[in-house]
């Protein structure tokens, strides 16, 4: 009998193409697998007219995805993991993550303006991410931050009808769907650190389903999940929820890894960061000793008011 696996994803353009792409690969590793999409509509999906934060944070994606697959009317589930809570819920892993892609954010203008620092006084800038208002507004304080939900195309289409000056978007999912030409500049992290394992692509499984595991095995990226399982533990002990404008992006080099993490005021008044480095043996750990150095800064008190809020 062939061996069937059976993908739970949302509907989005950019969902079905990171599904498409994980199937296609897995179709690739493994002769005669066949690979079935369960396309699903997820409550964040169905929620358009209010912010992420105010409608309960970036799980919502997930939810009805694990619900399938705890029902097995999936097998596994793929997900942007900049969209995955720190904490898994009891029963799931992360079965595999593919190599990262640009984890940069991307300044999209029509203008010709291609600096932040250039925009004008006062200027427009559609974002959905607190993380991007915080740090934005610690650069420029005077920036208007207008609320951008929808699909790529219709956060771009805002833009292009003149609603905004600018917007800021993913470099890794503007590349997914071939509009990297939109890109007006990519913003360094020293500028707009990235979110949390942003640019990777995960997948999710049950945690005790040994065949599919095994099956997800020939995708996995080594280093991409060392600079995940950092970035991912830093904002696990920090208890970071989209509420949270909370930033991390892991760096390796000669076996040695570099974490940069970032806590902030929504309104970039105040902007908490710091940098560790240790061993790729322990990302983790890494990970939890960066997030106590700068809850020890000051950042408590902030996330535990902005939790209350």
């Amino acid at each position: 009998m062939t061996a069937t696996l059976r993908v739970a994803t949302r509907k989005s353009q950019l969902a079905l193409w990171q599904a498409e792409h994980v199937a296609a690969l897995l179709r690739q590793s493994h002769a005669g697998l066949q690979v079935e999409l369960v396309p699903l509509v997820t409550q964040g999906d169905r929620i358009q007219d209010r912010s992420l934060a105010a409608i309960g944070g970036k799980g919502l994606f997930i939810k009805e995805l694990e619900v399938a697959i705890e029902e097995l009317r999936a097998d596994i589930a793929v997900h942007s993991m900049k969209d995955v809570p720190a904490e898994l819920p009891s029963g799931f892993r992360i079965g595999a993550v593919l190599e990262r892609a640009d984890p940069r954010d991307a300044l999209i203008t029509t203008s010709g303006i291609s600096r932040l620092e250039d925009l004008p006084q006062g200027a427009r800038v559609g974002t959905s991410s607190l993380r991007r208002q915080a740090q934005l507004c610690a650069l420029r304080p005077d920036l208007r931050i207008e609320a951008l939900r929808g699909n790529v195309d219709t956060r771009l289409r805002k833009l292009d009808e003149g609603s905004m000056d600018a917007i800021v978007l993913a470099c890794a999912g503007l590349a997914r769907l071939g509009l990297q030409s939109r890109i007006t500049a990519r913003l360094d992290p020293s500028i707009c650190l990235p979110a949390v394992s942003q640019g990777i692509i995960g997948i999710e499984c049950r945690g005790g389903d040994e065949r599919t595991r095994a099956l997800l095995g020939a995708l996995e990226h080594s280093a991409t999940r060392v600079a995940m399982d950092a970035e991912r533990s830093f904002a696990a002990r920090l208890g970071g929820s989209c509420q949270s404008p909370i930033a991390a992006y892991a760096q390796l080099d000669a076996g040695r890894i570099t974490l940069t993490g970032v806590v902030a005021e929504p309104d970039g008044s105040r902007l908490l960061r710091d940098s560790l480095s240790g061993s790729i043996e322990d990302p983790a750990g890494l990970g939890r000793q960066l997030a106590d150095r700068i809850l020890d800064a000051g950042a408590r008190p902030l996330l535990e008011r902005l939790a209350k809020a």
